[in-house]
C-alpha cells in the first residue's frame, strides 16, 4: 500500500536519498526545502527517475516559526491525511547562530520547528501514522536557557548535541501522551558521519554512504519492524533499538523540555492549536 509522506530537508543529503527511495516505490511525497531552485531541481530529478508517486513541494525557512506555521497551514489545506512525517531537516554550523525570533538556530531548526510542525499536523495524521524524528549519536544535557534563547553563543557541537537530545526528549513525551495513542513517534540516529553537507562542513570529511541513513529512514517509515516502536530510539550505528541519553527517558525532564518549547512558541506568536497570531492582533 502506498503512503503519503512528508520529508523536511528533502533537497540534499539523507533527505534527498530517502525521497529517491520512497518515490521509486510509488509513494506520494511532500518535499520541503528552504530554497525554491533546489526544490524544483529535486522535483525534476525524481520526476525523471523510475517512480509512480505524486510530488508536492513546499518552501519554508524552518528557523522562522512563522514560516513553520505557514508550512503546516499549506499542508493541512491541501491534504486530508498524512501517513508519515520524516523530520529530517537539521543544521549545525551556520554563519549566524541567532534567528529573527531570538532563538539559537540549532534549537530552532533541530528541535522547535519539527515539534511545532508535528503538533500542527496532528489533525491530518492517519490513526496509525508515524513521525520519524532524526536524532543523533551526539546528545548532550539540555540547558533550558539555551533552548529558550536566553543563553547565546554555544559552540556548534554543543548546540547541535543539545538540540538533538531535546528532540529525542519531546519525541518521548509525545509518545507517552494518552491523546496520541495509535501514532508512532520514533527517534532515529541514521548513522554517524554520513556524507551529508553538514558532515562535510562540520568535520571536513567526505563521510560514509548516505544510503546507510536512507535505508533506516525508509524502514522506520514503512516496515513492521517499527510498527510498535513509539517512544523508542533506534541507533543505526549499533544496528538496533537502544538507550538514548538518560535524560530522554526521564519523564519529568522531558515534560520540562516540552513546556519550554510551548512557552517560546507562544512567545513569538504561534499557537500550536492552529492559529497564527499576528503582531496586529
Amino acid at each position: 500500500m502506498t503512503k503519503k509522506i512528508l520529508i523536511t530537508g528533502a533537497t540534499d543529503g539523507i533527505g534527498l536519498e530517502t525521497a529517491k527511495r520512497l518515490y521509486s516505490e510509488g509513494h506520494t511525497l511532500l518535499l520541503h526545502g528552504r530554497n525554491a531552485e533546489k526544490l524544483a531541481a529535486t522535483e525534476r530529478t525524481l520526476a525523471d527517475s523510475r517512480g509512480a508517486g505524486l510530488i508536492y513541494t513546499y518552501k519554508a525557512d524552518l528557523s522562522r516559526l512563522a514560516e513553520v506555521d505557514s508550512l503546516a497551514e499549506a499542508i493541512t489545506t491541501e491534504h486530508d491525511q498524512l501517513d508519515v512525517i520524516i523530520n529530517n531537516a537539521g543544521v549545525m554550523r551556520v554563519p549566524e547562530t541567532v534567528t529573527q525570533d531570538g532563538l539559537d538556530v540549532r534549537f530552532a531548526v533541530n528541535t522547535v520547528a519539527p515539534y511545532l510542525l508535528t503538533k500542527r499536523l496532528l489533525p491530518v495524521l492517519a490513526p496509525d501514522a508515524r513521525v520519524v524524528n532524526l536524532s543523533s549519536a551526539a546528545q548532550a544535557t539540555v540547558e533550558l536557557d539555551a533552548l529558550r534563547g536566553k543563553k547565546r553563543f554555544l559552540d556548534d557541537m554543543s548546540a547541535y548535541a543539545q538540540s538533538k537530545l531535546a528532540l529525542t526528549m519531546w519525541n518521548h513525551a509525545l509518545a507517552q501522551s494518552s491523546s496520541h495513542q495509535g501514532l508512532v513517534f520514533v527517534a532515529v540516529n541514521p548513522g554517524s558521519l554520513l556524507a551529508s553537507k553538514m558532515v562535510k562542513e562540520g568535520f571536513g570529511i567526505a563521510g560514509k554512504s548516505l544510503s546507510i541513513g536512507a535505508n533506516v529512514l525508509v524502514r522506520a517509515a514503512l516496515s513492521e519492524e517499527f510498527a510498535n516502536a513509539s517512544g523508542k530510539y533506534f541507533d543505526n550505528d549499533k544496528g538496533g533499538f537502544g538507550a538514548p541519553h538518560a535524560d530522554a527517558l526521564d519523564d519529568r525532564k522531558c515534560r520540562e523540555v516540552v513546556a519550554a518549547i510551548e512557552t517560546l512558541v507562544a512567545a513569538v506568536g504561534t499557537n500550536i492549536d492552529g492559529h497564527f497570531i499576528t503582531e496586529n492582533e
